[in-house]
């Protein structure tokens, strides 16, 4: 028996509808002033309208802070800081999709009392010092997991992410509500959807901290979103389509916060980078040339995974034949999500490749987790057979 240790976030409560109770979960964590943080699109939408008058009844202060932006700035984070201080914040909320979360991750921690860290002092692995307020999340998306990870990240520069990797990020609730996605944009579905499956693909197949409860939770994620993202996508109010795509994400987010990501992922981040294509999609770009370039050392497993999520249509025969077979499968799959497959389709130019490349060995911690070492030369290579 292998050694290992797995965390995740303490409570999740799983029910269409249980939004409309987020304020009786912030009184019971003790809050008297919390703030929540989301973006603009989610209060047009309306996914708050039956959430913010429980605040009332409960008698809480609320504060909401709407300006997170796709892939966030550290500027946006610091914004948020000085909103949970200003309003005096006992607790933090994160409502949308990842970067959402993300964000109310970091003010949890930089909007504590007791706080002498810069988010700059954050960047990395196991940086976070000292405790943080108490944090709920609730997902409107079934895509990046941030609900059950410790991790945040943040754009840095014009064309560069860091991420922070700490316990101290692990969320104390998660909050998942099937309707808070219904009608979701089909490519929005279609993306997310795909960024959870590279999760629980690469979760699986990751060099480091692989063992029995992520391998167990990234086949049952996978086995729910390969059955259920067609659905989902093309019949957007489909409540229990919806609400197993959740369920799905999650544990796909469950698992690669304990068996980590790989090359898919840190190829992912320069097409966000540098083109600001959404991260959902920049991993769909990716995806089968990453496997591809793995067969090699992880065909095995990638076998092991084509027999979950293919089912009756996977293919008998040796792993190479398998893996080829799962390819093929998510290749089509991306296609009737309507996604784009390749990188020129997405605005990328041909002589961005070589920089691209450049971009991707800066993930380092990332690329150690791959089950093949990536050098600059495999990046560039990949990229070019995705363009």
């Amino acid at each position: 028996m292998q050694d290992f240790t797995f965390s995740t976030t303490r409570t999740i409560v799983c029910e269409a509808g249980a939004a409309d109770r987020l304020a009786e979960h912030c009184r019971a964590a003790g809050a008297g002033r919390v703030l929540l943080v989301t973006d603009n699109g989610i209060l047009n939408a309306g996914l708050l309208d039956s959430v913010l008058p429980g605040f009332d009844s409960a008698d809480l202060r609320l504060g909401i802070f709407d300006r997170v932006e796709a892939d966030p700035k550290s500027a946006t984070v610091e914004a948020a800081v000085q909103a949970a201080r200003t309003l005096g914040a006992e607790m933090v909320v994160g409502f949308g999709g990842g970067s959402s979360m993300d964000v109310a991750k970091l003010v949890a921690v930089l909007a504590h009392g007791d706080c002498r860290q810069s988010l700059e002092e954050l960047y990395g692995v196991g940086n976070v010092q000292g405790p943080r307020l108490p944090l709920l999340q609730v997902p409107t998306t079934a895509g990046t997991g941030s609900e059950v990870t410790p991790i945040a990240i943040v754009t840095t520069g014009e064309t560069t992410k860091a991420g922070i990797v700490s316990p101290h990020l692990q969320p104390d609730t998660a909050l998942l509500d099937a309707r808070l996605t219904l009608g979701l944009p089909a490519h929005v579905t279609a993306a997310t959807g795909i960024d959870a499956m590279v999760h629980a693909i690469e979760a699986y197949t990751t060099a480091h901290k692989k063992n029995p409860i992520s391998d167990m939770l990234a086949r049952e994620a996978l086995s729910l979103l390969a059955t259920n993202i067609a659905t989902a996508t093309h019949r957007g109010f489909d409540l229990e389509a919806r609400g197993k795509m959740l369920l799905g994400a999650l544990y796909a987010g469950q698992a690669f916060a304990n068996a980590p990501v790989a090359a898919v992922h840190a190829l992912a981040y320069p097409l966000g980078g540098r083109f600001h294509i959404p991260h959902g999609l920049s991993n769909s770009l990716v995806l089968p040339h990453v496997l591809r370039f793995n067969a090699p050392a992880a065909a095995e497993l990638y076998a092991q995974l084509a027999q979950t999520i293919m089912g009756v249509e996977c293919p008998s025969g040796s792993a190479q034949k398998k893996t080829a077979a799962l390819i093929c499968w998510l290749e089509n799959l991306i296609a009737e999500l309507g996604l784009p497959a390749k990188l020129r389709d997405c605005g990328v130019t041909e002589d961005s490749l070589a920089q691209l490349a450049a971009d991707a060995m800066e993930q380092q911690r990332l690329l150690v987790n791959n089950p093949r070492m990536v050098t600059e030369q495999d990046a560039l290579a990949i990229y070019r057979a995705a363009f």
